[in-house]
């Protein structure tokens, strides 16, 4: 399944863009310094990139971490019922993130407030890096900003979570960063289409029903029994099913 999530997390950060460009897209405009001029214009997206790409480093170690969390809980109970909690728990992320792109959005701004004993933190030292007038500083920046308090991605940390495998719980980080790419590259640099297609309801909701219709498969077929074959355990879930010498 971890193809299918991946492609969810990418999709949850491309239509969620508005609300990560609303957080960020300002301050990244305002921090990496946009001025007039095709030299200066050249200039601010070296700048943003280098931004962006600490951003998606941050999202990627967190997702890193969370999927070694995982994995270690794994290992210490490893039993048909754990697995198929984890797979709850993801598909449960995946339809936080329905919920937000359908509007509902203090499913997941609730989350916010839980990060911000971090962040307060690792705020202050944000000030080093301003103004972002090079491309290392606007890294620094990003990697920085990239713990910023925010509903959207500790939803997807949550499927990350649910891996149980780093490898895996990066790349479900680096997929929802990469989605977030390009609203925040586009309100940076004043172009609307993107922004507007975010924003657009009717894109919204098509994209919180495809995510939702991932989360709901994974949450029934969470509520199947597991199936033991000959010394092992074998899952039934398309994508992810596994053979384990589980004794």
């Amino acid at each position: 399944m971890i193809e299918t999530l991946l492609a969810a997390a990418f999709l949850a950060g491309l239509a969620g863009g508005a609300h990560c460009a609303a957080m960020c897209g300002g301050l990244v405009g305002i921090a990496c310094g946009r001025k007039s001029g095709a030299a200066a214009r050249g200039a601010w997206w070296g700048r943003a990139l280098a931004y962006n790409v600490g951003r998606v480093a941050s999202y990627v170690a967190a997702g890193v971490l969370a999927g070694g969390l995982g994995a270690a809980g794994l290992s210490l109970r490893a039993t048909p019922l754990t697995q198929q909690s984890l797979l709850a728990i993801m598909s449960a992320s995946l339809i936080l993130f329905a919920l937000y792109l359908g509007g509902f959005t203090p499913f997941v701004r609730a989350f916010e407030s839980a990060g911000e004993i971090l962040w307060r933190r690792i705020q202050p030292h944000s000030r080093r890096f301003l103004p972002a007038d090079s491309a290392p500083r606007a890294f620094g920046l990003g990697v920085l900003w990239g713990w910023l308090p925010c509903g959207m991605v500790y939803a997807a940390l949550i499927a990350a979570l649910a891996t149980a495998n780093p490898l895996h719980g990066g790349m479900v980080m680096a997929a929802f960063g990469l989605g977030t790419l390009p609203n925040l590259l586009a309100i940076g640099a004043w172009f609307g289409f993107v922004v507007r297609l975010a924003r657009a309801r009717s894109a919204r909701i098509v994209c919180a029903v495809l995510i939702a219709a991932v989360g709901v498969f994974g949450i029934l077929k969470a509520a199947q029994p597991a199936t033991v074959a000959g010394d092992g355990l074998c899952v039934t879930v398309p994508g992810i099913a596994s053979l384990a010498n589980w004794k």
